[in-house]
C-alpha cells in the first residue's frame, strides 16, 4: 500500500527547523520525503496542511507489559502519538518468571502492572514473552528490558539475601541468556523488592554483560529523595566500573526539603559526562509520581516477598513497628530508604486502582481520607486496604514543582516518558504525556522549540536505547508517523478525570498502517516486537 502525505510542516526529529513537504509511504516504510511528491499510484492521500508531521513518538518507561497481553491494541498510547514503548521498566515484570515464583510474583506485580488470569503465566523467559506478544499481535512496537529483580528472584528467590560468587556467576548467565534474546538493556528500581536488596557490586557486574551487548542500564535509583546525591554516585560508580550507557528513569527530586540538591544533581551529570560516561534521562511532564501503593512500607516489611508481606501485615506488632520506622523515617540495615510518607505526606497519597470492587470507593481518596472512611488511624487504614487488596494497590504522590520539571527537561541527556500505570483510575500521565509537551511547555510556556520537543519524544529517546530505524523521518526508515495540529494539541487528563483522550493527534501511523484516521482511533494490530540485534 502507498501513502502519500501532503502539504505539512515536516519536523523530521533531527532538532533542526521544520519545512513544509511531503511524505511516500510504502507499505511499512518511508520510501521517499520531498518538497513535493506526484500523486499519481498511490493508494491514499493524506492532506496535512496546517499539520506538522513527525516521527512516531518513543515512550521509554511504559507499564503496559501485562494489559498488552489481555488488550494487545493499546489505545491509551496510540492516542497520543506513540507508535513504541518500552516495556520491563523498574526491575520488576513479566519475565524471567520461573514458576516456582509465579504466585507471589503476580502479587508483587500486581500494583504496577495489574492481575490477570486471563493469561498462561507458564512463559518462563523473556524469548516466551515476547513469543506470546508476537503470537497475539500488538497494536504498537513494543521493546523489552531485562528486568534485575526477575533475575535476582530466579537465582535467589526474594528473600534479603546476598550472592555469593557462584550465585552471581549464575544471574550473569540469566542476565546473557535473555539479553540474547533480545532485550535492549537492564532495568533495576532500587526501591522495589527484590531488586533493594542488591549491592554495588552486583548491579556492577550484570551491567558488565549488559554492555557485551551495547545494552542500556535503565535504573529507578536507590533514592530520589534524601539520600539522591550517594545515590546518583553509585549510579554513576555503575557506570564507570562496567562501561555501560546508564539511562535514568523518571528523573526528579522528591520533596520540599530535597528541592535544595537540584543543582548539585546537575553538576553530578555533568562529571559522569566527564568520566566518559555515557548517560542519559528519562522525564514525564507532571509535578506528580504514581507506583505501587505498598512502596511506602520499610523495605524490611517486604523481605521474602508479597505472601510475607501479607503475614506482617496480619501482625500487629509489625504494624506498630512500620509505623515508627515510617514516622521516623528510619529503615533498620538500608542507607537510602524513600520515605513517601515523609516526603508527600498522608494527605499527598491518593489511591488509583484496586483489584476488589468493595474498596473502588477508596479510588481518589489520599490516605487520611481512607482513615476517616474506615474509622481508623491513616496509617492502620492503609494497612487495612493493601492487606485485603494483596498488595495490589496503585496510588499517585505529590512530589515536586513544575520550576524543576522545566529544569531537567530543557537538559540535553532529556526524553519523554509516559511512566503510566493503566489500572483503574490511573495518573493522568498515562494518556496525556506527550500532548502536555507539545501543547503546555512548546506552545504554552515555550520551553521548548517545537523542533526541540519533537526531538525529545523521537530520535534523542531512539538513539538512549538504540532501536534502529525510528525516532526520526528518513526514507527508508520505518513509517511510524504522527500527524498533530501544533496550535491545538493538548492533554485532557486530570487527576479527577485522568482517562480522557488528548486533543489535536489527527492521525498515527505505525508500519504503515493507519492506526488513527482524523481523530478516530482504528483498532489494528500494526506493532512489532522489536528484538535488539
Amino acid at each position: 500500500m502507498k501513502i502519500l502525505i501532503k502539504n505539512g510542516l515536516i519536523v523530521d526529529g533531527s532538532g533542526n527547523d521544520g519545512y513544509k513537504g511531503d511524505v511516500l509511504i510504502y507499505n511499512e516504510r518511508i520510501e521517499k520525503i520531498s518538497n513535493e511528491i506526484n500523486n499519481e499510484n498511490v493508494d491514499k492521500i493524506i492532506n496535512a496542511d496546517g499539520l506538522v508531521i513527525a516521527p512516531g513518538f518513543i515512550d521509554t518507561h511504559s507499564h503496559s507489559d501485562l494489559k498488552i497481553l489481555e488488550n494487545p491494541y493499546n489505545e491509551t498510547k496510540i492516542r497520543q502519538g506513540i507508535t513504541t514503548e518500552v516495556l520491563g521498566q523498574d526491575g520488576i515484570s513479566m519475565a524471567p518468571l520461573p514458576k516456582e515464583h509465579v504466585s507471589s510474583w503476580r502479587k508483587n506485580l500486581a500494583g504496577l502492572d495489574g492481575e490477570s488470569d486471563e493469561i498462561n503465566w507458564n512463559y518462563e523467559t523473556t524469548d516466551n514473552y515476547l513469543k506470546m506478544m508476537e503470537d497475539r499481535g500488538v497494536g504498537l512496537n513494543e521493546a523489552y528490558l531485562v528486568p534485575h529483580g526477575n533475575v535476582r528472584m530466579e537465582v535467589l528467590g526474594l528473600d534479603n539475601i546476598q550472592p555469593d560468587e557462584e550465585q552471581l556467576k549464575k544471574m550473569c548467565e540469566v542476565t546473557r541468556r535473555e539479553m540474547e534474546a533480545g532485550a535492549y538493556g537492564l532495568s533495576t528500581g532500587l526501591i522495589y523488592i527484590p531488586c533493594a536488596y542488591s549491592q554495588t557490586r552486583e548491579l556492577v557486574e550484570l551491567c558488565k554483560v549488559v554492555a557485551e551487548f551495547d545494552g542500556v542500564f535503565v535504573i529507578h535509583q536507590r533514592s530520589e529523595a534524601d539520600s539522591i546525591i550517594s545515590s546518583m554516585k553509585e549510579v554513576i560508580e555503575i557506570g564507570e566500573k562496567s562501561g555501560v550507557r546508564v539511562h535514568f528513569s523518571h528523573f526528579k527530586v522528591c520533596g520540599k526539603k530535597n528541592w535544595k540538591y537540584v543543582d548539585e544533581v546537575l553538576i553530578l551529570l555533568n562529571e559522569a559526562r566527564k568520566k566518559g560516561i555515557k548517560v542519559t534521562l528519562d522525564q514525564y511532564p507532571y509535578a506528580t509520581g504514581s507506583t505501587m501503593l505498598g512502596v511506602i512500607l520499610p523495605p524490611w516489611a517486604h523481605d521474602g516477598g508479597t505472601d510475607k508481606l501479607l503475614e506482617r501485615l496480619a501482625s500487629p506488632e509489625m504494624r506498630e513497628q512500620m509505623i515508627r520506622d515510617m514516622k521516623n523515617n528510619e529503615q533498620n540495615d538500608m542507607e537510602a530508604w524513600d520515605n513517601f510518607i515523609d516526603f508527600a505526606g498522608l494527605d499527598g497519597i491518593y489511591i488509583t486502582s484496586v483489584k476488589h470492587k468493595k474498596n473502588e470507593i477508596f479510588i481518589g481518596k489520599n490516605l487520611v481520607e481512607i482513615g476517616e472512611l474506615k474509622g481508623k488511624d491513616p496509617y492502620n487504614a492503609t494497612f487495612d486496604l493493601l492487606l485485603e487488596e494483596e498488595n495490589a494497590v496503585g496510588m499517585f504522590n505529590y512530589y515536586g514543582i513544575e520550576k524543576h520539571i522545566i529544569k531537567f527537561m530543557k537538559l540535553t541527556e532529556q526524553n519523554v516518558c509516559t511512566d503510566g500505570l493503566l489500572s483503574g483510575k490511573p495518573h493522568p500521565r498515562a494518556y496525556g504525556s506527550f500532548p502536555r509537551i507539545l501543547g503546555r511547555f512548546v506552545r504554552k510556556l515555550n520551553v521548548l522549540t517545537l523542533e526541540e520537543a519533537v526531538m525529545k519524544m523521537t530520535s534523542k529517546a531512539a538513539k538512549a536505547f538504540s532501536i534502529k530505524n525510528r525516532g526520526i523521518l528518513k526514507e527508508g526508515y520505518f513509517a511510524d508517523i504522527v500527524i498533530f495540529n501544533k496550535d491545538s494539541v493538548i492533554d485532557k487528563g486530570t487527576f479527577e478525570e485522568p482517562i480522557q483522550y488528548p486533543e489535536g493527534i489527527e492521525y498515527v501511523i505505525i508500519n504503515g498502517q493507519l492506526a488513527v484516521e482524523n481523530g478516530e482511533y482504528k483498532k489494528v494490530k500494526a506493532g512489532m516486537v522489536l528484538r535488539k540485534v
